[in-house]
């Protein structure tokens, strides 16, 4: 609790406008869970806020790694301000649609039922785009510059973006099929909360590993250098097997989903 309260002061300190709209995801995502309970409409077999409330959960880690990890590199304030900011406002005005077309009943992703949902899910699309070439900036600043911070996490960061990028990519597939579920139509039995196909293969698996990768192989990093008291090279080395195999549980689920194969069948 003691370094997620770290995270939380440093990046309010460091990034007030990042902050208050990572907290606006928080505080909606308390308002989605609550109309989880009070309204009852479903699309596609489940409750039209399950949506809303898994992408205010995820953007808002998502907004708060990003405005964390911005303070670890060597940048001018105003080169910290320009990334934060343009995280901050391109996630947040994407997750406004997916919330407003939840509360409206409707898909918000690979709908083209109408002008507006068309345009909104171009708008959602070419926000994403701009959130994927600032992880391409940082991964290039990642190899080119020394963080403030121990080389084996600095090995972890890099990792992470680029596997994050790898996930960017799963999405992009799913943007060009128009659905995430691969041998059957998108929709039907799945997983609680994620919702993850349990009759077919689902996209969405490989998707959801590949862009968390920027918490999960850090924090390990991070847990390692308290833990383990070695040399910066096994601790590289040991962050590098962690990476290896995440990157191929993430290949794994991903070649599993496109044979049509569910994560768990049901």
């Amino acid at each position: 609790m003691k370094y997620i309260k770290q995270v939380f002061t440093t990046v309010k300190k460091e990034s007030p406008i990042l902050y208050g709209i990572v907290m606006i995801h928080f505080l909606f995502a308390i308002v989605a869970l609550i109309e989880l309970f009070v309204d009852t409409r479903t699309l596609m077999g489940i409750s039209v806020w399950i949506k809303p409330l898994k992408f205010l959960i995820s953007d808002g880690i998502f907004l708060l790694t990003i405005g964390f990890l911005i303070t670890l590199y060597p940048f001018s304030k105003r080169k910290k301000n320009i990334i934060n900011n343009l995280s901050s406002f391109t996630i947040f005005f994407e997750t406004a649609i997916i919330v407003m077309q939840g509360a409206r009943g409707v898909k918000s992703h690979y709908n083209q039922s109408s002008v507006l949902d068309g345009v909104l899910f171009g708008i959602m699309g070419l926000l994403i785009a701009v959130n994927v070439i600032i992880m391409v900036l940082l991964v290039i600043e990642t190899i080119r510059l020394k963080l403030n911070t121990k080389k084996s996490i600095q090995w972890a960061i890099l990792l992470g973006f680029i596997i994050m990028i790898f996930g960017s990519w799963v999405g992009g597939q799913m943007i060009g099929q128009l659905s995430h579920s691969i041998g059957v139509a998108d929709g039907g039995a799945g997983l609680p909360l994620v919702n993850w196909s349990t009759i077919a293969g689902d996209l969405r698996v490989a998707h959801f590993f590949g862009l968390h990768g920027i918490q999960l192989i850090p924090i390990f990093a991070f847990i390692l250098s308290k833990k383990w008291k070695t040399n910066a090279k096994n601790q590289i080395i040991a962050v590098t097997i962690f990476g290896l195999l995440y990157a191929s549980w993430i290949g794994f689920v991903f070649y599993q989903a496109k044979q049509g194969i569910p994560l768990i069948r049901v």
